[in-house]
């Protein structure tokens, strides 16, 4: 299992894309995994034949651990050695080992009690917390499947001292009093749902968004502030540009790029807002690196990241936009490049909305929505007096963590951001 970006420790293996004794070539894709963070193929880093599979789908699997053993033109029959034979994770006592564990105290959980399936690793844990079979029943599971992955019960160890303690004696009791029925009633009735209802189980992906936008919102005290600028030299110099630049790059130009642009040049300013918050230490991020919301077509969101965006000229960001959206919409961003973000812009206007109070992506402490734009009679000021006039307007929505960051700042940045935009440069060149 190969290392999927810094914060990684385990993926899961979604689907396996050749079988035993299938013959692949080097760099050829093997299997699709899925992370925290993204889905994607891992390609083979050598040539031969697939003699056996380690792990089925929806397995957890560490990285660095092997999942498959290859037989090459080198190795000949090497791979039943003892030693490739030692990397197997699963050896063949473990049920076993796991029935005598069980035998010995009902607070240690097995791997095959129950109708979910729990990964040696998240046993281990389990074990050393004490954590009973009813606890880990009772966990909600981020995996394939709602299997409990080691960061779901690592957070629930973190969390389980502010939590009220299982009381096992009670449950035992009403389980042995109902043991003349036929059936034993589960402690969480199911729920029930009136009139013409539609139960669609949520994905991965968006089990994971839910439950990071409920955490942000407990953990950052959310304002939101409102500007609207006037962006016609925008549109205009884009609409002038956008031929150029297709028959330059073969890439359509999108407002984006100068949106980012304006965003890095005013986070220079204030660099309280490029920040993060620890406990009572503020963090200042000296890099300018830009998360860009992403719609996909499972209608789920993903952020990749623009590293060190401030570095870059218009040109090369809108190059940048176009690469990483385009390889998000068909599952081929690689986990880093959805890492290590310090600001978040999103472009509600794609929807048509014309603002919108965006949710702040943790450890982030701000994020900037851009509405769409629309032609309205605006005042126009000049020395020669006031004038109306058809303008290109455009809302931008700043959304930031109160705990660090005021309205004095959050606002100022945001203005800033608006003037950098009105005043953009119509001459400029790509």
């Amino acid at each position: 299992m190969p290392k999927m970006g810094e914060s990684i420790t385990e993926a899961t293996i979604l689907k396996w894309l050749k079988k035993e004794r299938d013959t692949v070539k080097l760099d050829e894709a093997v299997l699709e995994i899925a992370t925290d963070k993204v889905d994607s193929e891992v390609p083979s880093p050598i040539a031969g034949v697939i003699q056996k599979l380690l792990y089925k789908e929806g397995d957890v699997v560490p990285v660095g651990k092997a999942v498959a053993i290859f037989e090459t033109e080198a190795s000949g029959t090497q791979s039943s050695s003892p030693k490739v034979q030692s990397s197997n994770p699963e050896p063949a006592p473990q049920k076993s080992e796991v029935r005598n564990l069980k035998s010995e105290s009902t607070s240690i959980p097995s791997s095959v009690s129950g109708d979910r399936f729990y990964s040696p690793l998240v046993l281990n844990i389990a074990r050393q917390e004490g954590i009973s079979m009813s606890e880990l029943e009772s966990l909600l599971g981020t995996g394939s499947e709602g299997r409990v992955t080691k960061k779901d019960i690592l957070n629930y160890v973190q969390n389980r001292s502010s939590q009220p303690k299982q009381q096992v004696a009670p449950q035992t009791q009403i389980i042995q009093s109902t043991q003349s029925t036929q059936t034993v009633q589960s402690s969480t009735p199911a729920k029930s749902y009136s009139g013409n209802v539609e139960i669609i189980e949520m994905d991965r992906m968006r089990r994971l968004i839910a439950d990071n936008m409920v955490k942000s919102k407990q953990t950052s005290a959310h304002v939101t502030s409102f500007v609207e600028a006037d962006v016609t030299n925008i549109v205009l110099w884009r609409n002038k540009m956008k031929k150029k630049f297709q028959d330059l790059y073969g890439e359509n130009l999108t407002f984006t790029p100068v949106f980012i642009e304006a965003v890095c040049r005013a986070l220079r300013d204030f660099p309280l807002v490029n920040s993060s918050v620890d406990g009572t230490n503020i963090i200042m991020k000296k890099d300018i690196n830009i998360g860009m919301a992403a719609a996909l077509p499972s209608g789920n969101l993903i952020v990749p990241v623009i590293k060190n965006a401030d570095m870059l000229n218009i040109t090369g960001i809108a190059r940048k936009v176009n690469d990483l959206a385009g390889r998000a919409r068909t599952n081929k961003l690689k986990p880093d490049e959805i890492e290590g973000g310090t600001f978040t812009v999103t472009n509600v206007g794609t929807f048509g909305n014309l603002m919108g109070t965006p949710i702040i992506l943790q450890p982030q402490v701000a994020i900037l929505a851009t509405g769409a734009i629309k032609k309205k009679p605006v005042v126009i000021e000049t020395p020669e007096g006031d004038t109306i006039g058809i303008r290109h307007m455009m809302f931008l929505s700043h959304s930031y963590d109160h705990r660090i960051i005021d309205g004095a700042i959050g606002g100022t940045f945001l203005r800033r951001v608006a003037d950098y935009l009105e005043k953009f440069d119509l001459n400029r060149e790509i």
